[in-house]
């Protein structure tokens, strides 16, 4: 073992399996839904970014390369000045949803490069401009542009023009689970010199304005090297720091006066130190003060081209007389030898250096994307937050179904920039990356959405803080035995335990889809948008007048792809106590009900060879709704396969299913897709072998969903096959759109009308796959479609996962295709080893698009590359 899975270890026998201090802090905390106490429901206006620097939160902190405790008690994070700015350098900026052409957008430069799950070692990098940070243009440039042209980045402002900027490298090292050291390394890229302010800075999170304490937390002056940091349910902290230029202090306070033209009861408040470095104003008294919620030593400096200079700090419970000796500083040097003999361990052995780079990159950003996230709707609901008053739009607005849900807990975010708060099926597949790094963590994850503090006592999980209503494609099952194999395959032990407990609360689940879900109780599923934004001619969540529903293709694959899941859940866990075996029977029959109604009940759509969602309005012929989109392909996920000692051992399942079988047939019913191989293997899918082909054949045609960097969303053929539908007096309309989204469903800030998804391509490549283990030789397929060159289907997911990976490599000449026309930075010396993990990627180009940092669901091809890796290792072998 090596010394992170020593420490990894400690932690698996903890309630939380977590390490007490690690990258909780949130990236950003204003125009959150939890920030907004106005009655309209508008989170972006209530709480600008322009206010983030004098207004205290209510609900959580945000900084710029920070740590908190798992409370988010303390929090450590930079802050930076180039002389220039007209406010401080203290979180990252970027656009609200009105300001830009298509949704909020970070609009910083900045990478998460190394990471590991205790946080014993941690880097990150931010560049900043050594000219005036463009904040206005960014602001105007993006609102003159329309949904149809490209978004202003800050590539394009021309500030990091002949590299006048900062490398910002911001090193964690823990000495001990109290004991972090702090590098903070500045390298001026530019080739002269140039001045920068640093602040490494020291706050409490401002519960003091809602909770109550027997002693107020503060941060006090010891001498000129420590303060100490008195908290009465944290302890006391010491936070050690080279000689300074100056020491300031203040307290983690509304700036009323500046804000709301309210006099202040004194001066310290929260963005007083952007007034004392930039405007000189009150610098004496901040420095004088000894006592305060926030702190920061000062270090101005001039860099000279080419240069580096290292600042030091230490947060510690252990008050020593020497921080800083040359022998502890060595704790960096070998926290990274440890980080990289962890690494090493776990990841595919062979592979090429740029391939394990892009691996470790989007594992690190998984490991960054651990917030602290705090909200208790009720509360919410029922306070104000002493600027606006308890208010009827707010308590019968937005989320006042959910005042059971009371989250305080270190949660996994999509972005914790874009979105940073949980979504629920997001949290599933991140829960299948960092199983590879640590699988108890990523069992605590999905357990963690199945808490009563989470779910609705009805079974319902919550989406997002935006809607929490919505409905998500329901994959914790199948997320859940995905970990469970992960687990199970680099450890040799699988956690029974886990399953049992996540199944009981998924049966509460499961009873939601069926009760609420399927209105007619004929199988056939709806759920509105189901994470898919844009995916429909018109917003699938919409409630149409008269008598009109939606029958979704989807919501009923997901829900046939659900009950297959819960089938190996019961299997597994029945190899191990019978009790479980008459619920695999269950999910089995159900399984075999859904897939009647998705292929009998006019779903398959015959003459295209394709499922399509149908309109059903009342005295009309039900109206498929002609899209060719994953929507179509989702019947693909559901496939499972049964192998002969399962069936040996479980005597009462193969001996129900075995008569269901023959019921069903004797009486004409419909019998799904169960073939059996020579060693009496069977496999379970919600289609036939023959629409499997079809659906394929269409999936991987080049002029349809197969694109050089994996499977669209929208098929190509609907760049020039626009499909529209007439639905209450509106002609809606849908065509092929490769980048960012035209249409302005669900705030416009994604697209899935064309693009490449990593998730989707996960699912399809994982479904392709377990069908070519069975199949074989024995179904072969063009790759692409029309080529000639047949391939098994086991093939075919190799190449698919090829594609989704050539998004990230370096190509003959060091481009990366989701860099797009920005490769001209990234190929700068210094820069040729970074890597973002976008949202989505253009279906022609392969750019990366939407949110920069998703190492959310996008890190999914880290584990990709571990099972290329491990294909590529047992082909060389044989």
């Amino acid at each position: 073992m090596t010394a992170e899975h020593q420490r990894l270890a400690v932690n698996a026998t903890k309630e939380i399996p977590l390490a007490k201090w690690g990258p909780y802090l949130s990236e950003r905390q204003w125009g959150t839904v939890r920030e907004d106490y106005g009655p309209w429901g508008d989170a972006w206006n209530y709480f600008p970014f322009d206010h983030a620097h004098s207004r205290s939160y209510i609900w959580g902190e945000d900084g710029l390369g920070g740590i908190t405790d798992y409370f988010g008690n303390l929090c450590f994070g930079i802050a930076l000045w180039n002389g220039k700015d007209p406010i401080l350098k203290e979180r990252l900026f970027g656009l609200s949803n009105p300001q830009g052409n298509h949704g909020e957008d970070v609009k910083e430069l900045y990478y998460y490069l190394d990471n590991l799950p205790t946080h014993y070692y941690m880097e990150y990098l931010y560049k900043y401009p050594q000219q005036e940070f463009p904040y206005e243009k960014l602001k105007t440039e993006n609102k003159k542009r329309s949904r149809e042209e490209a978004e202003y980045e800050i590539l394009d402002t021309g500030v990091f023009d002949d590299n006048q900027y900062f490398d910002v490298k911001i090193t964690y090292a823990k000495q001990s689970a109290d004991d972090i050291f702090i590098k903070i390394d500045i390298t001026n890229r530019f080739s002269n010199p140039a001045e920068i302010t640093l602040l490494p800075t020291l706050w409490f999170y401002n519960r003091q304005s809602y909770q109550r304490f027997k002693r107020m937390p503060s941060i006090n002056y010891l001498n000129k090297n420590t303060v100490k940091a008195e908290h009465e349910r944290l302890g006391d902290y010491y936070f050690y720091f080279q000689p300074a230029d100056k020491c300031l202090f203040t307290d983690n306070k509304t700036n009323n006066e500046k804000l709301f033209g309210q006099a202040n009861p004194d001066i310290f408040v929260k963005d007083a130190f952007h007034d004392a470095i930039i405007n000189k104003k009150n610098e004496k008294e901040l420095s004088n003060r000894k006592t305060g919620t926030k702190f920061s030593p000062v270090y101005k400096m001039k860099i000279a081209g080419g240069a580096t200079k290292t600042v030091y700090c230490r947060l510690s419970t252990d008050l020593v007389d020497r921080p800083f000796t040359r022998s502890v500083t060595n704790v960096f040097d070998i926290r990274k030898k440890e980080a990289d003999d962890f690494y090493a361990a776990i990841l595919p052995k062979g592979m090429d250096e740029d391939m394990a780079r892009i691996q470790r990159q989007a594992l690190a950003g998984i490991l960054w994307s651990k917030q602290f996230y705090h909200f208790d709707i009720e509360r919410w609901l029922s306070k104000s937050d002493g600027i606006t008053p308890v208010n009827d739009g707010k308590k019968n607005g937005r989320n006042h179904e959910w005042k059971h849900l009371k989250n305080q807990d270190i949660i996994m975010m999509p972005d914790k920039w874009e979105y940073p708060w949980y979504a629920a099926w997001d949290l599933a597949f991140q829960c299948i990356s960092m199983a590879v790094v640590d699988p108890t963590f990523s069992k605590h994850q999905l357990l963690l959405m199945m808490r009563e503090w989470y779910m609705k006592p009805d079974g319902q999980l919550p989406s997002y803080e935006w809607n929490f209503n919505d409905v998500n494609p329901p994959v914790q099952a199948w997320a859940a035995m995905q970990v469970y194999k992960i687990e199970k395959k680099n450890t040799g032990e699988g956690d029974i335990k886990f399953l049992k407990k996540i199944f009981q609360k998924l049966l509460i689940n499961f009873t939601w889809w069926i009760n609420r879900k399927d209105r007619n109780g004929n199988n056939i599923f709806e759920g509105g948008f189901l994470g898919l934004d844009n995916i429909g001619v018109f917003n699938r969540s919409q409630h149409f007048t008269g008598e009109v529903q939606l029958e979704q293709a989807d919501g009923t694959s997901w829900m046939g792809s659900y009950a297959l899941a819960m089938m190996d859940i019961a299997v597994e866990i029945a190899m191990h106590d019978d009790t479980f075996e008459d619920t695999a029977t269950k999910f089995f029959e159900h399984f075999i009900l859904i897939a009647e109604s998705l292929n009998e009940h006019g779903l398959w759509n015959e003459e295209d060879r394709f499922f399509y969602d149908v309109l059903c309005v009342s005295g009309t012929d039900p109206i498929p709704l002609k899209i060719r989109s994953i929507v179509g392909i989702t019947p693909l996920y559901a496939v499972s396969t049964i192998n002969n000692d399962q069936l040996s051992r479980l005597e009462d399942f193969k001996k129900r299913t075995t008569w269901f079988e023959k019921y069903r047939i004797k009486n004409n019913k419909f019998w799904p897709n169960e073939e059996r191989s020579k060693d009496e293997e069977i496999l379970l899918s919600l289609v036939k072998r023959d629409r499997l082909v079809a659906l394929l054949e269409r999936l991987l045609d080049e002029e349809e969903f197969l694109s050089d960097g994996g499977i669209r969303a929208l098929s190509k053929y609907h760049e020039k096959n626009p499909y529209s539908v007439d639905l209450d007096g509106q002609t809606h309309t849908i065509q092929y759109d490769p980048g960012d989204s035209t249409s302005d469903l669900f705030g416009g800030n994604s697209n899935w009308r064309g693009p490449v998804w990593i998730p989707i391509n996960f699912l399809i490549i994982q479904s392709i796959r377990s069908y070519g283990e069975f199949y074989g030789d024995s179904l072969l397929i063009d790759f692409p479609t029309g080529s000639g060159n047949k391939m098994n289907l086991s093939q075919v997911s190799i190449e698919l996962t090829k594609r989704v990976i050539s998004l990230f490599q370096k190509d003959d000449i060091g481009n990366r295709r989701f860099n797009g026309e920005y490769n001209w930075f990234y190929n700068q010396p210094g820069n040729e080893h970074l890597v973002l993990f976008f949202e989505y990627f253009n279906g022609d180009t392969g750019k990366g698009i939407g949110a920069s940092h998703q190492t959310g669901w996008t890190a999914l091809v880290a584990e990709l590359i571990s099972e290329y890796g491990e294909k590529s290792l047992q082909h060389k072998e044989e």
